[in-house]
């Protein structure tokens, strides 16, 4: 658990400066690593063949997505890099169906999802940079995902009596989900107030208590899919990269659902 601590402690806030001073090119590089891996530790979790290149590909196409988005062609990216994955993938295994090598469907799903879906999630961050007052918005997924896990830990910890509410996560309890949601909420209220204080931005708190009750929500969401194929794998953690935490999935795996949810949410409800 020290480790755990010191680690997010360091990472944490280097994280956030990143997000907040890095330009949109350098951040959507640093999107990029981070969905490159993740994608990777998802596929070695599910137990991917290693062959015709699939992790190759996969990776190399989560690679691409946000670097698309960083130079103004993130749907056209999108788009070329999904088919081109598909055909990477699919072609393959028409070739080997019916041999001992053949490719499975699942573990094309697998790819997909890796090589497609993590990366479009993650470069919601890259997006959000973009936009109008973009250093205050790329904030917002890290920091919800951030606080509602920490909520819910605490909340659990010390408050948590009801318990076994789903078995994917037997030990966490009912009053560490609602402690995550109710942090989650406070703390963006707390943002939005300290952007509108320090960074001279008219802010609409109430959009900002909207931004953190359904970002928390889907974080939790976010928390239990990915633990859920964890326990379907059989592994404990998806990798050993961040000492305390696990691996690249295991730290982002909240902020990837977070992260598109709070970018649709500006682009319908802009808080400011």
């Amino acid at each position: 658990m020290a480790t755990r601590i010191i680690v997010g402690l360091a990472l944490g806030p280097a994280f956030l400066a990143a997000l907040f001073f890095l330009p949109p090119v350098a951040l959507a590089v640093m999107v990029a690593f981070i969905a490159g891996m993740a994608s990777f530790e998802l596929l070695r979790a599910a137990k991917v063949a290693h062959h015709n290149g699939m992790y190759v590909c996969t990776v190399l196409a989560a690679v691409l997505m946000p670097l698309g988005h960083a130079v103004g062609y993130g749907s056209w990216t999108a788009r070329a890099v999904s088919i081109l994955l598909m055909a990477a993938l699919f072609l393959p295994a028409l070739g080997r169906y019916g041999t001992p090598s053949e490719i499975r469907f699942e573990h094309i799903i697998v790819c997909l999802f890796g090589g497609v879906g993590i990366s479009v999630f993650l470069s919601a961050l890259v997006q959000l940079k973009g936009l109008e007052n973009g250093r205050f918005y790329v904030l917002l997924p890290v920091i919800c995902a951030f606080t509602t896990d920490i909520g819910a830990y605490f909340f659990g910890v010390f408050l948590g009596r009801h318990r076994g509410i789903t078995q994917v996560s037997p030990n966490k309890s009912l009053e560490g989900y609602i402690g995550g949601i109710v942090t989650g909420c406070l703390c963006m209220l707390l943002y939005g107030w300290l952007v509108q204080r320090l960074g001279g931005v008219e802010v609409k708190l109430p959009l900002m208590a909207l931004y953190g009750l359904l970002g928390s929500i889907v974080t939790e969401i976010g928390d239990l899919s990915f633990s859920l194929i964890k326990r379907q794998c059989g592994v404990k953690d998806y990798g050993t990269l961040l000492p305390g935490h696990g691996g690249m999935l295991d730290r982002f795996d909240s902020t990837t659902f977070a992260a598109p949810m709070l970018l649709l949410l500006v682009e319908i409800l802009p808080a400011f």
